[in-house]
């Protein structure tokens, strides 16, 4: 059992990783894409305040270890088809170059991979709804609005100022907000791959499994230990050392042309509403959430500056990500259970 559950870890540290890189867009893209920062620079940035942003709390991550399911219908299998499915997902969506979402991809495959194992029942639908969806149709709202208005505010104050002004001014405010995406991406993102390294510790413990030391184990129900979060930060921050630029060149130049002030709105409106949900132990998707910032600052421009078409294959992507996520989770699962 605990080569399993090690190689259930590994597995964990593997999608956190793969989500650095697939979400390193969302910290950097309108930085790269105004000029500000060159890419190799930006990522590297990025990937440090991302770690840093990952051990300052954890409170989505024990929603994801206990929001969902009841411990006795989780096995190691179960979450080792949950991460299959979300890194099956990250991989096609990474490599279509669509910015989807990590979050909703492994609450996608947690649902198929539990409901293949235990039946639809064994799922907390409940919790889906309003942990997930919700905040779904919520967060990238709040963001567009918050972006669109910081915009309006923005250009208020610097109306009256030279436009070189304005663009020094911007490209160096542009700077703090990028670092503070990437911190609120650490945030809330390397959470949710803690959440379930911490799951399957759970469930290690509640199978009565032996031979792994008392301090790598959870102490109190969904307590997340420190060596997990320490261990996430880094594989999400090196992650996003490794780039996306696939997603970078989507969201930084086919939603809307972007300069440094509407970069800075973006970021800072993106920020704000994921650590907010952070706060509160809501594991939003930052992706929905900077992809609609994107927008909100480029729908104050005219509603025309947004390419609408770009933004509906991206919206078709965030429907079909928990269905399709829990689809290839569900099938990994009936494999494993039958060669078990």
């Amino acid at each position: 059992m605990v080569s399993v559950v090690i190689a259930v870890i590994i597995t964990a540290l593997v999608f956190d990783f793969i989500n650095g890189f697939h979400d390193a867009a969302n910290a950097i893209a309108t930085v790269v894409s105004t000029g500000v920062l060159r890419v190799r620079t930006a990522v590297f940035v990025a990937g440090v305040f991302n770690f840093v942003g990952a051990i300052t709390g954890t409170a989505v991550a024990k929603t994801i270890a206990s929001g969902f399911a009841d411990t006795g219908d989780v096995t190691q299998g179960v979450v080792l088809a949950t991460l299959i499915g979300a890194i099956v997902w990250n991989l096609l969506t990474w490599w279509w170059g669509i910015p989807s979402s990590s979050s909703h991809a492994l609450i996608g495959g947690l649902c198929g991979a539990v409901v293949a194992h235990a039946g639809v029942s064994a799922f907390r639908w409940g919790a889906l709804g309003t942990k997930v969806l919700v905040p779904l149709v919520l967060s990238p709202l709040l963001g567009f609005f918050a972006a669109f208005l910081i915009m309006l505010a923005l250009l208020w104050i610097v109306r009256r100022r030279r436009t070189s002004a304005v663009e020094a001014a911007s490209r160096r405010l542009q700077l703090l907000s990028a670092c503070s995406m990437a911190f609120s991406h650490g945030s809330n993102d390397a959470q949710k791959a803690m959440g379930i390294i911490t799951l399957a510790l759970v469930a290690f413990v509640a199978a009565g499994g032996e031979g792994l030391p008392s301090w790598t184990l959870p102490t109190d129900g969904a307590h997340v230990p420190t060596w997990v979060v320490l261990a996430c930060a880094l594989a999400i921050g090196l992650g996003t050392m490794a780039g996306g630029q696939r997603i970078i060149k989507t969201m930084g130049t086919k939603i809307i042309r972007i300069v440094p002030l509407q970069g800075f709105a973006a970021e800072t409106s993106g920020a704000l509403t994921i650590l907010a949900a952070s706060h509160a132990g809501i594991p939003v998707s930052t992706t929905h959430v900077i992809n609609a910032c994107i927008m909100g600052v480029g729908a104050v421009k005219r509603i025309s500056a947004v390419r609408w078409g770009v933004a509906g294959n991206i919206f078709v992507a965030w429907v079909l990500t928990i269905p399709l996520s829990a689809a290839i989770a569900a099938a990994s699962m009936f494999v494993l259970d039958a060669v078990s």
